[in-house]
This record gives C-alpha cells, sequence and structure tokens, in this order.
C-alpha cells in the first residue's frame, strides 16, 4: 500500500481567498513540576469560510487547548506556543495581548463550555452584550442596546427585552447558554469556537443548541469549529472531522468520508462507543479500555497502542506519521489501518493470540468490538 507522509510543515502563508484559517505544525507545551506537558504536540488543519470543521476525542486529548491555542486564550507563564497560525493570511502566533484583543469578538469568537464560568455574575445581561459592541463597533448606549435585543431575539430567547435587565444565575442552563452565544455573535466574528458547548444540558436542550449554532453559522456564513468528545455530536453538523489523540490529529477527513471509510483504530472505537437506538435494553455499552496516555511521559511508538486491538511490535516501536489515504482531504497515523489487508491480518493474530492464551477479553471492563466483530465472522 503505498503511503504519502504529510510533514505538517510550511515554507509561508496560504495563497489569498483560499483559506480563512491554516493551522501549521501547532505547538503548546505546558511547564510543570513533572515535566513538559505536550498538549499539542504538531497540529495542523485548515478551515474555508463557511465550512464547520469537528474535532473531536477524549478528555485529555488537546482539542480545548487546541481551540485556545489558536485564539492566544493560554496562560503568561509556563506556556510555550510554536507553530504558525495564519489567519487571512497573517501569523499570528507572534501577536502581542493588544493585538489579539483587537481579533478577539471581531474575528474570532468563543462559546464556552460552562456559561456560569464565562458569564459575569454580578453584571447584567445586557451589558455584557453591549459592552463588546461599544467596544469593537463603536455604537453608542441606545445602537448596542438596541442590537443586543435583536441578538437575543436571534437566538431563541422569549421575552427579550426583559432578559435584559435579568442577571444570569436568573436564567436556565440553556438560556445562559443562547446569551453566551450572543455575545459570541455580537460583533460578527468570521470564525466561532464552539468548545463542548452542550456539556452541562441535558439531551433535549442540547440539541436546540446544536441547531442554534448550526442555523446561526449558515445564515452568517461564518466558520466554525465545533469541538466535543462525542462523535455522533458532529455526524450530521460538519464539513470535515479531525479526531485528536493525546495532542496529535490522528485521522482527518471529510465528514461523510470519515464514517463511511475510517482508517485509525482509535476512530473506529469512538464510533463503536456510541449507545445504538437499534441495540436492546440493557445492551453493555462498548468501551476503549485502558486509559489516555501520560503527556509528560508517553508511551513509545504509537501513543494508541497499549490501547489498540491492532497493536503490533512495530507500533511499540515507531510512532507512524500522518499519511494520505486514497480518498482526498483524508489524513490519518497508522501501521495497520482498518478494514485494510495489514489492519485485518493484525486484528487476526491478536485475535489467534488472545484464544491460544485463553485469556478472554472481560466483557465487564474492556470489550473490544473489534475482536468481537472477528470473532462472529470467524464462526
Amino acid at each position: 500500500m503505498s503511503r504519502k507522509v504529510i510533514t505538517g510543515s510550511a515554507t509561508g502563508a496560504p495563497d489569498a481567498g483560499t483559506e480563512l484559517l491554516k493551522v501549521v505544525d501547532l505547538k503548546t507545551h505546558f511547564r510543570t513540576e513533572r515535566g513538559t506537558v505536550r498538549a499539542v504536540d504538531g497540529v495542523s488543519l485548515s478551515l474555508a469560510q463557511g465550512r464547520t470543521l469537528g474535532v473531536v476525542g477524549e478528555s485529555g486529548s488537546g482539542k480545548t487547548i487546541l481551540s485556545r491555542s489558536i485564539m492566544g486564550l493560554l496562560p503568561s507563564r509556563n506556556v510555550v506556543r510554536d507553530g504558525h497560525i495564519f489567519y487571512e493570511g497573517s501569523d499570528i502566533v507572534g501577536y502581542s495581548q493588544n493585538d489579539m484583543r483587537r481579533v478577539w469578538g471581531s474575528e474570532m469568537a468563543m462559546v464556552f463550555q460552562d456559561p456560569m464560568t464565562s458569564l459575569n455574575p454580578v453584571m447584567k445581561i445586557g451589558r455584557q452584550i453591549t459592552e463588546s459592541l461599544i467596544h469593537h463597533l463603536s455604537m453608542d448606549k441606545n445602537e448596542a442596546t438596541e442590537t443586543a435585543l435583536a441578538l437575543l431575539q436571534s437566538v431563541g430567547i422569549p421575552e427579550p427585552q426583559q432578559r435584559l435587565e435579568e442577571y444570569p444565575h436568573q436564567l436556565s442552563g440553556g438560556m445562559r447558554q443562547r446569551v453566551t452565544i450572543a455575545i459570541a455573535l455580537a460583533c460578527g466574528p468570521k470564525i466561532l469556537f464552539a468548545d463542548e458547548p452542550t456539556t452541562a444540558l441535558d439531551v433535549t436542550v442540547q440539541a436546540q443548541i446544536l441547531n442554534l449554532l448550526q442555523k446561526q453559522q449558515t445564515e452568517r456564513h461564518m466558520a466554525m469549529i465545533l469541538v466535543t468528545h462525542d462523535l455522533g455530536v458532529v455526524a450530521g453538523r460538519t464539513d470535515d472531522i479531525a479526531v485528536m489523540y493525546a495532542g496529535k490529529i490522528v485521522e482527518q477527513a471529510p465528514t461523510s468520508v470519515l464514517f463511511d471509510k475510517m482508517k485509525m483504530p482509535y476512530t473506529e472505537a469512538l464510533v463503536s462507543s456510541i449507545p445504538k437506538l437499534a441495540n436492546p435494553s440493557h445492551t453493555r455499552l462498548a468501551i476503549i479500555s485502558g486509559r489516555p496516555p501520560d503527556l509528560v511521559n508517553p508511551p513509545r511508538g504509537c501513543n494508541f497502542g497499549p490501547r489498540c486491538n491492532y497493536v503490533q511490535d512495530k507500533c511499540r516501536e515507531e510512532e507512524p506519521p500522518l499519511v494520505a489515504a486514497e480518498t482526498p482531504g483524508h489524513f490519518y497515523r497508522c501501521w495497520f489501518p482498518v478494514d485494510t489487508p495489514e489492519g485485518k491480518d493484525a486484528l487476526a493474530r491478536n485475535l489467534a493470540a488472545t484464544k491460544a492464551s485463553g485469556a478472554a477479553t472481560s466483557s465487564t471492563t474492556s470489550p473490544d468490538p473489534a475482536l468481537a466483530t472477528a470473532t462472529a465472522k470467524e464462526n
């Protein structure tokens, strides 16, 4: 199988008009007493106007730090950020805080996962919206108030005039999240980052918030990066998906291609862990065995190797590079990809070894969907 290695390096800015955002070999490391935490470790991606990119992975995979790194929302001490972030052709990695303040709100904005920590608890909703309008768009108070009222209406908040005079604690969780969306959209940003925007909400409200974000993104023709741990959330709401593990992108593809032709065993494991409505009641949920790696002392070779059903000796010794699949725009990191001759052979060898040793996988702690499927096919 031919493999085109993607190095992630770049010699200059993207051509004008091709990409709104281009991230090249971005690294964000934190210095701690235990050592250096490689939270984002060589990530490259691009985003065009009007497109939505889903960034998916378990907790600790680096997806939130990636979005904060792009926006420059990082602590001022013990942090190393390296690489390139081209926004409309300009590399913003070297921007000062004052430079970034001109970008925040008017060019890039973020919807945070917990509105109670992102909203000021002692400031009325109206003032929290009008502040950015007055600062970035030089509106007077009356114009800013009218715009704030229109924003609350656009995000579906009932009785918006009354809400302008209320405090965050007087609103429900779903309404608070709608307020944070209104604040993020206030100055018409070109890129919206939605960082786990439905984490603290019940299922019905989650769907409403996700539909609202999708509607606003389409109407405003914004680019959007939707960060989540749930592949089911991004399945019908994104154009492309980047799967992150241990600070790296391990697979990226157009959404339909990723679900139809996934190559990375980690992506397969994430998909297998999604509950299926067609399954009978009390069907045991599939999980990914083991724990994410220590980002201070990552394992040798492939970071996912200790948890992977396809792992071989090569995986334990050599880290796989990012390579291009046959489908345009599809990249992955794996020596033994899913649904390839190499991957099927690796899975079969592991299954045979498991049977020979008599060490059956415990279904109560770590059911392996791939091995179970292989067993069913063999029988």
